[in-house]
Formats: C-alpha cells, sequence, structure tokens
C-alpha cells in the first residue's frame, strides 16, 4: 500500500499546479452537492489532491525561503538572495493565523463545511 501511495504521489508532483488550481472550483462545487456516489466520492479526492499538491508548494517555498535567508549571514537585503517573498513574510504557516495582523486576502473560492446536514444546492 505504502509503494502504491508513494507512486501516487509522484505521480501528482509531475502535474502542472496551475492546471490542477484551475480545476478547483468544478471539483469544490461537486463537492459541496453532496451525494452518496461513486461520482462524490471521487470529486472528493480529486478536490483532496489538488489542495494537497498546492499545500505541498506553498511549503516548499516557505521551506526554501528559510533556508535561504538562514544561510546568508547578513541577511538585511532579501531582494538579492532569490527569496519569493520578501522579509519576514509567509504565504504558509503550520503555525495557527493570528487572524488580528493577517491581512484578508481576495475572496477566490469558499471554505466548505464537512458538518452533518450540509446539503445545499446553489
Amino acid at each position: 500500500m505504502e509503494h502504491m501511495l508513494l507512486k501516487m504521489a509522484r505521480q501528482l508532483d509531475a502535474l502542472d499546479e496551475a492546471s490542477l488550481m484551475g480545476l478547483w472550483e468544478k471539483y469544490a462545487q461537486t463537492v459541496n452537492r453532496f451525494e452518496p456516489s461513486q461520482r462524490w466520492q471521487e470529486a472528493v479526492l480529486v478536490l483532496s489532491l489538488i489542495q494537497a499538491n498546492h499545500w505541498k508548494n506553498q511549503l516548499f517555498n516557505v521551506q526554501w525561503s528559510e533556508r535561504l535567508r538562514s544561510s546568508r549571514p547578513d541577511a538585511s537585503n532579501d531582494a538579492l538572495d532569490g527569496s519569493p517573498f520578501p522579509a519576514g513574510s509567509s504565504p504558509f504557516s503550520l503555525d495557527l493565523p493570528d487572524a488580528a495582523r493577517r491581512p484578508q486576502p481576495e475572496k477566490r473560492a469558499k471554505v466548505l463545511s464537512f458538518t452533518a446536514g450540509n446539503n445545499t444546492d446553489e
């Protein structure tokens, strides 16, 4: 089973994130309209894979940026280090966000609620 999961991870990693994110809304809508079917279950897995790939890329970029910053003795000029993020900023964190300090992003997609009885047709 682990071998199969690693193979799936390699295949997912080989896909273009921008193309995957172009499918996000389609699968989010399908998942939001629950139906007890194989089609719905597959849509949930596809949406999860799209989000997993996006999350992996964000985490990679943050870790790479932090590695670049920590490897330089003078980290004051981040424009020259090839880092994708300005000093002191990061689009992703494993820590819980502080909502008071974090700017609210433009609405791109809604967060789906997975509570019982959430079967809303739009």
